[in-house]
């Protein structure tokens, strides 16, 4: 989910849940999955809401890049089946930060993981 497709699928998820009225408090869309947080009204599931995400996302992006139709995925479906959802209390600053510096924190564990295996630092550079 990089380049145009990466920005396509931040849209997409921007419309759709705006169309839901939903609010996104922050949305990190990385290369293999997405972050999300979002608020959502009480009449709206979230199994609902999840459906409306991916099967409209799913949609757009293969009439939007039709060489991903030939891609295959898992079981020819864009998205994988599940989802993980969590409820948000007082801690909601902390999960939001959590979610908008996701790519940069698994990008330090790697880098840790490779200096602990032996690889150079890539720090300074």
């Amino acid at each position: 989910l990089k380049g145009a497709v990466g920005k396509e699928v931040y849209k997409c998820v921007m419309v759709f849940c705006q169309q839901l009225g939903c609010e996104v408090v922050e949305l990190n869309v990385q290369v293999d999955h997405v972050h999300l947080l979002v608020k959502v009204p009480p009449k709206l599931a979230i199994s609902e809401l999840m459906g409306v995400l991916k099967g409209r996302t799913a949609i757009r992006l293969f009439n939007v890049f039709p060489y991903m139709r030939k891609k295959p995925f898992w079981g020819n479906h864009f998205w994988a089946k599940g989802y993980c959802v969590d409820t948000v209390g007082l801690n909601s600053e902390m999960i939001q930060k959590y979610v908008k510096f996701q790519e940069k924190e698994e990008l330090h564990q790697q880098q840790l993981q490779f200096e602990q295996a032996g690889g150079p630092s890539l720090k300074g550079r």
